[in-house]
C-alpha cells in the first residue's frame, strides 16, 4: 500500500515533466472510476448507489483537491520531503477532533501533535532558503485531506467501502474533466505527442493511484486503523528509495531528522491507540491522498 503510493508520488512527478499536471490529475481520476466500474458490474450483488449522495460527493470533492494539491505540488517539493509534510495529516486530524467533534485529547497526544510539527520545520527550515512558498502545496494537502478523513471516519460506516471507492474516482473525474476542458491545456495534443514510456508511467500512476486506496480500504476492514498505522509511515522510506531510483536526490541531514521525528511522533500516537487510550476519530492509516 505505502509502495503503491509512493510509485504515484514519483511517477507523477516524473510525468510532470512531459504532460500537463491537470491531464494526469484527470487520468488518475478517470483510472479509478473505470477499474472500479468494471469491479462493480461483476460484482452484481453490491450495484452503484450509495446510501448518501452528499456525503460522496463531498469526500470526492475533499479527496480530488488533496490530489491536486499533491499532484501540482509534487512539481517543486521533492517526493521524499512531500511525502514527510503530508504525513502531518493524522496530528491535523487530531486537532480537527478537538476543534469541530469537540473530542478529548491527552496532553501526551498535544506533546506528539507539537513533536510532529516540529519535525515538519525541521524538514522545511523557515528562512533557509531550502525551500520556499512551494511548501504550501503539502501543507495544504495534509489539511485537506486531514478534512477529509474527519468527513470519512463519521459516515463511511454507513456505506458499501467497494461503492465509495468508485464514487471517489467519478465523482473526482465528474470535476476535474470540464475544469480540464475550460483550461488553456491542449490534452488531446499533450496525449498524442506522449511517447510509450510516458503512456506506460501514467497508467501505472493510474493504477498505483487506484490500488494503493483499495487496499487500505481492504486491510481497514481487517484490522484497526491503529494497528495499520505504524506501517504506513514505511511510505517515507518508500518515497526516499523511489526517489533516489528514478532522480537520483537523497535528503540531507536535516531532511532524514524531519522525516525521523515526524514518523516517530506518528508511531507513538499509533502505541497509545494499541495501549487502550481513545484514538481520534479518524481512519487514521490513511495518510497519503493521491
Amino acid at each position: 500500500m505505502g509502495m503503491s503510493f509512493a510509485v504515484l508520488d514519483t511517477a507523477v512527478r516524473w510525468i510532470g515533466a512531459f504532460v500537463p499536471v491537470l491531464v494526469v490529475l484527470a487520468w488518475r481520476y478517470a483510472t479509478q472510476a473505470v477499474v472500479m466500474a468494471a469491479w462493480l458490474a461483476f460484482d452484481r450483488r453490491r450495484g452503484f448507489r450509495p446510501q448518501r449522495v452528499g456525503f460522496q460527493l463531498l469526500r470526492g470533492a475533499l479527496l480530488l483537491t488533496t490530489s491536486a494539491f499533491s499532484f501540482f505540488g509534487l512539481q517543486h517539493v521533492p517526493v521524499a520531503e512531500f511525502t514527510a509534510i503530508n504525513m502531518l495529516t493524522p496530528v491535523l486530524v487530531t486537532l480537527l477532533a478537538a476543534w469541530l467533534l469537540k473530542e478529548r485529547v491527552s496532553r501526551l497526544r498535544w506533546a506528539l501533535v507539537a513533536l510532529a510539527f516540529v519535525g515538519a520545520l525541521v524538514v522545511i527550515r523557515p528562512g533557509a532558503g531550502i525551500f520556499g512558498w512551494e511548501v504550501l502545496y503539502p501543507l495544504a494537502c495534509a489539511c485537506s485531506y486531514a478534512s477529509f478523513q474527519v468527513l470519512t471516519s463519521r459516515l463511511a460506516g454507513h456505506e458499501d467501502p467497494l461503492v465509495t471507492h468508485f464514487w471517489t474516482g467519478a465523482v473526482g473525474t465528474a470535476i476535474v474533466l470540464p475544469v480540464l476542458w475550460a483550461s488553456p491545456v491542449d490534452a488531446v495534443g499533450a496525449l498524442a505527442q506522449a511517447d510509450a514510456l510516458t503512456w506506460g508511467v501514467m497508467i501505472l500512476a493510474g493504477l498505483a493511484g487506484t490500488a494503493g486506496h483499495l487496499m487500505l480500504i481492504l486491510a481497514l476492514g481487517m484490522a484497526p486503523a491503529s494497528t495499520l498505522m505504524p506501517f504506513v509511515y514505511t511510505q517515507i522510506a518508500s518515497a526516499t528509495l523511489a526517489g533516489f531510483i528514478v532522480f537520483g536526490r537523497l535528503p540531507d541531514a536535516f531532511g532524514w531528522l524531519g522525516m525521523a521525528i515526524i514518523a516517530v511522533a506518528g508511531a507513538a500516537s499509533a502505541w497509545l491507540n494499541l495501549r487502550g487510550q481513545k484514538p481520534p476519530p479518524t481512519v487514521a492509516a490513511d495518510t497519503m491522498a493521491d
